[in-house]
């Protein structure tokens, strides 16, 4: 039997969950959904920050559009640390399609005019 913590809500509830896929402690659905994710394929959305290259000292906020293999994460993160960008960005725009093939586009999430 494995124990997790939900994350999909800040109820934060104690999961149990044993070989065959049976789930207690969740006080919602999503909670054996994500118990039982996380025991087939966990999966991540990285949020972190890129360089603003005409901007002294400035960076921008970016994350994956979709969420990506937990085991995939340092890959993507070194490929994320290559990136510069020059201001003005748009909340959504695109910085990197498809990152490694894995569905997930770079996108930022703050606006630098």
């Amino acid at each position: 039997m494995k124990e997790l913590t939900c994350i999909i809500c800040p109820r934060g509830c104690h999961l149990k969950i044993d070989d065959d896929m049976k789930v207690t402690g969740n006080f919602c659905p999503r909670g054996v959904q994500y118990a039982i994710n996380e025991m087939t394929n966990p999966v991540r959305t990285i949020t972190t920050s890129i360089r603003v290259t005409n901007r002294e000292d400035t960076l921008v906020s970016v994350k994956t559009s979709n969420p990506i293999p937990k085991g995939k994460i340092f890959e993507v993160m070194d490929e994320i640390n290559k990136l510069k960008i020059n201001a003005p960005t748009k909340i959504g725009d695109v910085v990197v399609k498809n990152i490694l093939g894995l569905d997930s586009d770079i996108i930022i999430t703050k606006n630098i005019d």
